[in-house]
């Protein structure tokens, strides 16, 4: 058996599949017949494998309670020695439904109503609703964007941050989302370096960590021992595999003390089980799926390279901040003259296309667009001409 999914030029209609993507506009106040490039799932076909296991799970008819033993571990394990040079222990792993759940069941586990939970923005925003909507203070140590177009860390304000805010809990997003970083061995040590020194836990959200264009993604934990201590790592399969719909993550907590008031909080909220499609495809994408990957991942590389290309050829006063990791690019309008505030409305009224606008992601990223570039090529290129005749009707 090969793999039959690589044509990742074919348009797949998702109209009418219940993708939030696609069929949701009207409820999230869009008008119909905008171009989607939003939400951060793929639009290509997942790995043949995955859909030949999700086929041989129906086929059954059952589906009564489900759980996975060692070979499943063993097969997340084998996926993050090969990928990441990192050998987590079967003890630590804890399944959840999603990483974003996984954020919020730790602001709840280790931090009480009133502690301030730091964050760099700008950020994917569930970290900012995790920590305002679980009664907890965010406090953010702004990345700020330097000359060589990347995003850079503050270390003085981070650390002087957590000093006067008294921070209990630090929120790392490793690949950052949205600014395509790829942490540094260096920067991440340095982070880890002042946690320890002050006590503040480190939840790293490591979704994306199979998507490194440039530089090399760098486990938190696996930088020192010392880390093992002060670490939650989240990892799941659903961004690499185009999964999220299963809605099934795996969290790795060495430190048995942390462990134990995590699995505290998940059962405070009534979370058992995982459902058997997640763990099948899970096991499936991480055994059999690095053919549809690595195909995956040159597709999107040249999508990146199209999309830097067009900005810089096309539009005038858009900046494409380099990117690193992810699939997600992150564009910089502040120097085409239409207002930050009214930008989001722009591209919707004016382009027609639905992208995700800077400010959701906090303040700092106002005046910014994050485009989904997970997607066939002619889709991308009618999307970013779009915005390109927009521009010239203007």
């Amino acid at each position: 058996m090969s793999e039959r999914n690589l044509d990742f030029d074919k348009v797949i209609d998702r109209r009418n599949t219940k993708s939030v993507k696609y069929d949701f506009a009207g409820a999230f106040g869009m008008p119909e017949g905008l171009l989607p490039l939003w939400v951060a799932d793929m639009d290509f076909k997942t790995s043949s494998y995955v859909e030949d296991a999700l086929a041989a799970c129906a086929a059954g008819g059952i589906f009564g309670y489900s759980d996975v033993s060692t070979p499943y571990f063993e097969t997340v394990r084998d996926w993050m020695r090969r990928h990441h040079s990192w050998e987590p222990e079967e003890a630590w792993l804890v399944r959840t439904p999603g990483v974003v759940f996984a954020l919020a069941m730790a602001v709840k586990a280790y931090t009480q109503s009133g502690d301030a939970v730091l964050l760099q923005r700008p950020v994917y925003y569930p970290f900012s609703s995790v920590i305002r909507e679980n009664g907890r203070r965010i406090v953010s140590s702004d990345l700020y964007l330097a000359e060589d177009g990347r995003y850079h860390i503050d270390f003085d304000d981070f650390e002087q941050k957590i000093v006067r805010e008294n921070v209990k809990l630090f929120l790392l997003c490793s690949p950052h989302n949205p600014v395509a970083r790829i942490w540094t061995a260096e920067e991440l040590l340095r982070i880890g370096e002042i946690c320890l020194s002050h006590g503040v836990l480190v939840v790293c959200d490591e979704i994306h960590h199979d998507f490194v264009f440039q530089g090399e993604h760098q486990v938190f934990v696996n930088l020192k021992k010392e880390f093992e201590q002060i670490s939650v790592t989240c990892t799941a399969p659903s961004k690499t595999f185009n999964l999220a719909g299963l809605v099934q993550s795996n969290i790795f907590i060495p430190d048995l003390e942390l462990r134990n008031q995590f699995k505290k909080e998940m059962s405070a909220a009534g979370m058992g089980q995982i459902g058997l499609m997640g763990l099948a495809a899970c096991e499936a994408a991480y055994a059999h799926g690095d053919v549809w990957y690595r195909a995956m991942m040159a597709y999107v590389r040249e999508n990146i390279a199209f999309t830097k290309r067009f900005v810089e050829t096309k539009l005038p006063g858009v900046r494409m901040i380099k990117h690193e990791g992810t699939y997600l690019a992150w564009l910089d309008f502040r120097g085409t003259g239409i207002p930050a505030e009214e930008l989001d409305q722009w591209m919707v009224q004016k382009a027609g296309v639905w992208l995700d606008g800077g400010s959701m992601f906090g303040e700092s990223g106002s005046g910014f667009q994050r485009v989904n570039v997970a997607c066939p090529r002619s889709i991308l290129e009618q999307a970013l001409e779009r915005i390109r005749l927009a521009f010239a009707r203007s």
